[in-house]
């Protein structure tokens, strides 16, 4: 039986790491790259301007699918490579797609782009290994 891997994505250089990690280990699974888009780390608030939110939430769409166009790259051509867009908190985010039942394990980067880096892992790492229904592998 074929995995099913989760793979977020923010462009991160570990970010980008764990894809290559994952494409070279994991090279008959199905993944899904996974992008969210962080209401909360964006500047400035996009409901101040009247119509602000429909356009900030097609220009971070667009983003996002730049992003997953590239994050799509690090596969071979004729791998199953699936991409996903959810808006949310980034780890909490994480968290609820894996339990969605359809993923095996979750391969990610130890940081991401954005908050105060830790010793070992970033807070959405963190939050993610200790909550994540199915195993995790960090990728640093």
């Amino acid at each position: 039986m074929s995995k099913h891997l989760l793979l977020p994505v923010d462009g991160s250089p570990q970010s980008v790491e764990a894809l290559h990690f994952a494409s070279s280990e994991w090279d008959d699974a199905t993944v899904t790259l996974l992008h969210v888009i962080d209401p909360v780390a964006t500047d400035p608030r996009p409901s101040a301007l009247p119509g602000g939110s429909e356009e900030w939430y097609e220009e971070m769409r667009e983003e996002s699918e730049e992003l997953l166009a590239k994050a799509r790259a690090a596969f071979d051509d004729d791998a199953d490579v699936r991409t996903r867009t959810e808006v949310g908190r980034p780890a909490q985010s994480i968290v609820s797609v894996a339990g969605d039942g359809e993923f095996d394990h979750i391969v990610m980067g130890s940081h991401g782009r954005e908050g105060i880096s830790r010793i070992l892992l970033g807070s959405t790492a963190e939050y993610v290994v200790r909550r994540s229904p199915v195993p995790v592998t960090i990728v640093r």
